[in-house]
């Protein structure tokens, strides 16, 4: 175990963040997501109760908000989208199965609810960021609704009719447009940010730096990743969040492998 790592186990690493040199970022294959897919399908299977645990969460937050705005889909749409901003951080838990399994150790639901108390510290300034950012855009979102329906909101069902038949395009395309910039901000800042924080004591600064060098070095893979990750949201929202449940899981693990891939592990000491 290096110096400065965290340990599998609960105790804190020994030394601190003071001493660590900055992450080195490796370059991988353009398919790589799939084998961080794959490796993260198997994490999945080898501990399904608390995977599904988490799973079941970001199913239920968004059937919630759906259920709770079902009179104004225009916030709906805005939290549901928003809440998937945070999900870098609401997956720490996930990380933390991957970690313990990599490690030879059988994770527990218990050690992962406390996942990242070693780096409280870092971990919530980046916490802090994500809710930011969520918070403008909900903003936006609601801005670009102001835009294009001046008059009156329409209802539900004429909206759900104005989306499936293209009616509203210029609606979607600056609708998309606002979000993808969101999501790029998440994504770049993300990579392998919380889970650098979680398997050593790195800060919330170097970390996204690290995950943003982590994007310009592999501008192929990471947009087949952003790919892959947006693909398998929608087939999670098409389902009435019921495939969020596996899903979510999937991406959380996934990314885990992702960060392992990406980052040069600490040199021996």
């Amino acid at each position: 175990m290096q110096p400065s790592e965290l340990p599998t186990g609960d105790s804190p690493a020994r030394g601190d963040a003071q001493g660590l040199p900055f992450p080195v970022v490796r370059e991988v294959g353009l398919f790589a997501p799939f084998d961080w897919l794959a490796k993260g399908a198997a994490d999945l299977a080898g501990n399904p109760a608390a995977s599904i645990f988490y799973g079941g969460c970001f199913a239920f937050m968004g059937v919630l908000l759906s259920v709770v705005f079902s009179h104004a889909y225009h916030l709906t749409s805005a939290l549901v989208c928003g809440f998937l901003l945070l999900g870098p951080f609401l997956s720490l838990g996930l990380y933390d199965l991957s970690r313990r399994r990599e490690a030879g150790e059988s994770p527990m639901l218990a050690h992962s609810l406390t996942a990242g108390q070693h780096n409280a510290g870092a971990i919530g300034v980046f916490a802090v960021v994500l809710i930011i950012i969520f918070l403008v855009w909900a903003r936006a979102s609601l801005v670009v609704f102001a835009l294009f329906y001046t008059s009156e909101m329409p209802s539900v069902s004429r909206f759900v009719e104005q989306v499936v038949s293209l009616q509203n395009v210029e609606f979607l395309m600056a609708y998309a447009l606002v979000g993808f910039i969101f999501a790029s901000l998440v994504f770049g800042a993300s990579v392998v940010a919380i889970p650098l924080m979680l398997d050593r004591r790195q800060d919330a600064v170097t970390s996204m730096l690290a995950s943003l060098i982590a994007l310009g070095r592999n501008p192929g893979p990471m947009l087949v990743w952003a790919v892959l990750i947006v693909l398998l949201t929608v087939a999670g929202f098409t389902t009435l969040f019921l495939g969020l449940i596996v899903l979510m899981p999937l991406i959380g693990h996934a990314t885990w492998h992702a960060y392992r891939a990406l980052v040069e592990p600490l040199p021996a000491p």
